[in-house]
């Protein structure tokens, strides 16, 4: 079988709205390594879109996963609950941050739990209002879109969304917004456009994803909690990407000091299995009516088990310290590549842990965006078997969300992969 063919088979029977970014269609996938049909092998720099932290098909979680196989798949927890669903919720509301009686709830996607906590901050607080920033991605849902800050391609044409969404910009040095230009814009709003008496909830990305993996400064992120404190209210934190020791933390947001009241949890959760939460004060969980939470697959028993063995592994293998080291190797190597002068065009490196990326742009003069070079380097380097993704507002920047488990030899590996393809793009 060809890629090719995959290819044609695929245009003919799937709707151009649902993107690849590569034509590669992959076959086998082991830890940090990937092999396509045609046999080709690949170092996969993209981890499912850093679901898969463990690695692919980690031998703890595929026997997790093949164990819970032996009793049953779905019996449906609003019909008959399971031991899993609890044992999970259990280890989420001690791992996450804040020191409170806590309780988590079960989903699918990171877009349900965007959705759902949303829901459970409007019917806690009885306020209507949301906030969120420029540059955010949290689903494609309406309501998710709604609080999304990036235009192309996850909101064109699907107008109107829900109304009471506001956003404010992101604090981004790099694009000239500082901290205190966010402060005063969110100021404004609450002067210009929405009372905060009528705002249940400001959302926020510790590190935002396809925003361009911008850092959100701790500082504002500890601004925020004194904003939301002061006028009650609730301070969503989504960790769907950022979550699960990929920035050298268990969670982003633990960078800061910061306990949010609601946080969203998905991606590597499950170490690739269909698994997303919302946890949060055990007071602001029990606002919903029975009934008014869930879904038929959520906290499916398969994804859930996976999810107990992707924690067990996580401490196992100190995963966190490894994130951190991953990183380490990633930065000194980005920052090397951006002392060259022939690499003007190395405009920023920025990331926690082993969530990082490269901004590239067409001089370090003017910090002008070249999403034309990026989606070069992105193609060059499949073509030299190295998966990397591109995310930001323009189009420039490249996110390493390399599996946690993979050797400092593949990593090296990945990055001489990445310098070839970025000096091969240049000279073209």
């Amino acid at each position: 079988m060809k890629n090719s063919e995959l290819a044609k088979r695929r245009d003919a029977a799937i709707p151009r709205g649902l993107a690849s970014a590569h034509a590669i269609y992959a076959k086998k996938a082991r830890n940090a390594e990937i092999w396509d049909v045609e046999g080709k092998r690949y170092v996969d720099f993209a981890g499912g879109i850093a679901v898969v932290n463990t690695g692919h098909m980690h031998p703890k979680v595929t026997a997790a996963v093949q164990n819970q196989l032996e009793g049953f798949s779905h019996p449906c927890v609003q019909v008959t609950p399971y031991e899993s669903y609890i044992a999970l919720a259990e280890r989420l509301n001690k791992v996450t941050p804040g020191n409170f009686p806590k309780k988590t709830v079960f989903f699918t996607t990171g877009a349900e739990a965007i959705e759902n906590a949303v829901k459970i901050a409007r019917v806690h607080t009885g306020r209507p209002g949301v906030i969120a920033f420029s540059g955010a991605f949290h689903g494609r849902t309406h309501m998710t879109l709604g609080l999304t800050g990036k235009v192309v391609p996850y909101k064109v044409g699907f107008g109107p969304f829900p109304s009471e969404v506001f956003h404010v910009p992101f604090p981004d040095a790099f694009h000239g917004v500082t901290v205190e230009q966010s402060l005063k814009a969110l100021d404004t709003l609450f002067k210009a456009d929405v009372d905060p008496a009528r705002v249940a909830t400001i959302v926020i990305e510790p590190v935002q994803g396809e925003g361009g993996f911008n850092v959100t400064p701790f500082d504002f992120l500890r601004s925020l909690r004194e904003i939301c404190t002061k006028h009650g209210i609730l301070l969503i934190v989504d960790e769907i990407q950022t979550g699960f020791a990929r920035t050298g933390k268990m969670f982003a947001i633990e960078h800061a000091g910061v306990a949010p009241d609601l946080m969203c949890m998905a991606k590597s959760l499950a170490g690739g299995y269909p698994l997303s939460a919302v946890t949060g004060r055990a007071e602001i969980m029990d606002a919903a009516a029975p009934g008014g939470l869930g879904g038929t697959y959520g906290g499916n028993p398969v994804a859930c088990s996976a999810g107990l063995a992707v924690l067990d592994v996580i401490e196992e293998e100190k995963l966190i310290d490894r994130s951190n080291e991953i990183g380490r190797i990633i930065t000194d190597r980005l920052n090397s590549l951006a002392q060259r002068n022939s690499l003007d065009c190395i405009g920023d490196v920025r990331g926690l842990g082993g969530m990082v990326a490269v901004e590239l742009v067409k001089t370090r003069k003017t910090n002008e965006p070249a999403p034309d070079l990026t989606k070069a380097v992105v193609a060059k380097a499949a073509e030299k078997g190295l998966i990397i993704l591109s995310c930001g507002v323009y189009g420039n920047v490249i996110r390493f969300l390399v599996p946690l488990t993979a050797s400092n030899d593949i990593v090296k590996e990945g990055m001489d992969k990445l310098e070839a393809a970025l000096l091969e793009a240049l000279a073209a």
